[in-house]
């Protein structure tokens, strides 16, 4: 297949929620969208992002579900080589051509960040915190990912900005600390660290974004795993019992197709529909969906300080997405 032509245009780079309860940085006005997209109505484009945003929040109650049936490894690994599966089939469908070569290395930067590095992290720290707990934590990641942007981009975000980002990261560490009994569980140890690499590959998925449509970063970012992950599932699946179940298996085929593609396919849809800013507003619910299927979906009991940190750290998200530079 030949290789994908484009042109970077001039723009200014905002940070919007998106993933598995992560967040994506991209254009205030995303490039090269794709003719279905171009034809979506904004009513249609809101539906579709508020669809990505409910296939993210059950991201971890799915996984705690996948679980029930499979080693942490082994439900990564499989997870990964599911959705790269469905995504190569759906850039072949589609007839995309190869991203030029200079794109790879950003697509291994995706890749080690959104498709290997936070599910693992997280799938590890679910299996000692609650999905209330790292929802609370991983709420964190849209400023996580600000900050890389800035960073990235060599961009000086306003003081307000900086205040609100710091008061989120305080709000998360205090909630973090006081359920842990003072002191960092490996559980949170493993979901810090997941923002740290998710944030990463948000923030160069981004910039690929303004280049291709942001389902093909993605897509692409899958395939680039598929050899890793189809050795890692092998070598995993030996070493770790399966215990088939039903809530295993529809916990491993959500993460797969969807949160992980089909969240991912609408989510860039919608906000190429209904732009970034609005898109972004849909996305502060996230959080506090998640606490909502932990409740419901998994008959945890909810720690009274959750929702109230949950709500701290939007208010703060709300006030960088505010904030001018």
């Amino acid at each position: 297949m030949r290789a994908q032509n484009s042109a970077t245009t001039p723009s200014t780079i905002a940070v919007t929620t998106s993933p598995d309860a992560g967040t994506v940085g991209a254009d205030t006005a995303p490039a090269a969208p794709d003719a279905a997209s171009r034809r979506t109505p904004v009513s249609g484009g809101t539906l579709l992002a508020a669809l990505g945003v409910i296939s993210f929040s059950l991201t971890f109650p799915s996984t705690v579900w996948g679980l029930e049936s499979f080693g942490p490894w082994s439900l990564v690994a499989v997870r990964s080589v599911l959705a790269a599966l469905i995504a190569g089939a759906f850039l072949l469908a589609g007839r995309v051509p190869l991203p030029e070569r200079r794109h790879w290395a950003g697509l291994a930067v995706v890749a080690g960040g959104v498709v290997v590095g936070f599910p693992l992290l997280t799938t590890l720290a679910l299996q000692t915190s609650t999905t209330s707990h790292a929802a609370v934590v991983v709420g964190l990641l849209p400023l996580t990912t600000a900050t890389f942007a800035a960073i990235r981009t060599g961009r000086r975000p306003s003081r307000m900005f900086w205040a609100a980002a710091v008061a989120g990261a305080v709000v998360v560490l205090a909630f973090t600390l006081q359920q842990s009994g003072g002191a960092l569980s490996t559980g949170d140890l493993y979901l810090f660290g997941a923002l740290l690499v998710c944030a990463a590959g948000y923030t160069e998925g981004g910039r690929l974004a303004r280049l291709m449509p942001g389902w093909q970063v993605i897509g692409w970012a899958l395939v680039l795993c598929l050899p890793l992950m189809a050795v890692g599932a092998a070598v995993a699946l030996a070493y770790e019992p399966v215990h088939l179940t039903a809530h295993g298996i529809v916990g491993l085929v959500w993460v797969a197709a969807g949160s992980t593609f089909f969240g991912l396919y609408v989510w860039y849809r919608g906000m190429a529909a209904i732009g970034i800013p609005r898109a972004s507003q849909l996305q502060l619910a996230q959080p506090l969906l998640t606490l909502v299927w932990s409740v419901t979906v998994l008959g945890e009991d909810l720690a009274p300080a959750a929702p109230l940190a949950a709500g701290a750290v939007l208010v703060c998200i709300a006030v960088t997405q505010r904030a001018k530079s």
